[in-house]
């Protein structure tokens, strides 16, 4: 059990890597809290209960200050504590594009919700950890944050890369406190969130013909990823930039 006696926060855990990762954690020993604007995160809770595991529900807006901060007094309220928080909600607009299509109204959505919401989240939840005596943190952000994308999503790479300095900075500032900050850098994956963005076949070999392994990956692999971070297995990795992509950004690859 690598998680014995954790207090684990995830937002958007209603599907893909978050639903994933609250059964992971949960079968790792974890009370896992589940944050989502999304009510099918209570589905998530029922599948933790199902299989043995303590799990709660609280519903948030992760671009609100005022949610975020009632998420993780809730956490502490309801299992006493606060060990590790997993910031991992975030969205992929469809009318998100280049820089001259891509409407004001959609870069805001996405920077609100994809970097003002890990921000709140830790904002909040660093004095949780101080009063748990340390702990993790791990920041949903992406390849794209290293890479630019094939497919243009200018909102959303634009707040991974933010995502991914945040947490370097949020590494450096609180190292010698026990809190270590790590961004969970996933390749493409086949989620529901990237299938409905490459919704054409076209659009979804010009992703696979970067990935070395030619594949997607699955929201089950990247559970695993936090859970190493979460653990404290990874007690000395602080500050990273954690890929989990297939090798696409070690690749040169020309498209077909």
């Amino acid at each position: 059990m690598r998680l014995k006696d954790k207090v684990a926060l995830i937002t958007g855990g209603s599907s893909g890597i978050g639903r994933e990762t609250a059964l992971l954690f949960a079968q790792e020993g974890a009370a896992v809290v589940v944050a989502d604007i999304n009510e099918a995160a209570k589905e998530t809770v029922k599948l933790i209960e199902k299989q043995g595991g303590k799990a709660a529900y609280i519903r948030t807006d992760v671009s609100k200050a005022s949610d975020c901060e009632n998420m993780v007094a809730f956490a502490e309220q309801t299992f006493g504590k606060l060990n590790i928080i997993f910031n991992n909600a975030g969205i992929m607009h469809s009318d998100d594009d280049n820089a001259i299509t891509t409407e004001e109204s959609v870069w805001d959505l996405t920077m609100n919700i994809n970097v003002k919401g890990v921000f709140f989240g830790c904002k909040y939840a660093i004095p949780a950890l101080r009063r748990a005596g340390g702990g993790s943190i791990i920041n949903t952000a992406s390849f794209v944050a290293l890479l630019g994308a094939a497919t243009p999503q200018i909102a959303y790479t634009a707040s991974k890369g933010a995502v991914l300095s945040m947490s370097r900075e949020l590494a450096v500032i609180h190292a010698r406190e026990n809190i270590r900050v790590n961004a969970l850098c996933p390749g493409p994956l086949r989620t529901e969130l990237l299938m409905k963005f490459l919704n054409t076949e076209e659009k979804k070999q010009r992703r696979l013909v970067h990935i070395p392994m030619g594949r997607f990956g699955e929201a089950k692999e990247m559970a695993f990823a936090a859970l190493y971070l979460a653990s404290d297995e990874s007690s000395y990795v602080t500050g990273t930039e954690f890929l989990v992509d297939g090798g696409i950004t070690a690749a040169y690859v020309t498209p077909e």
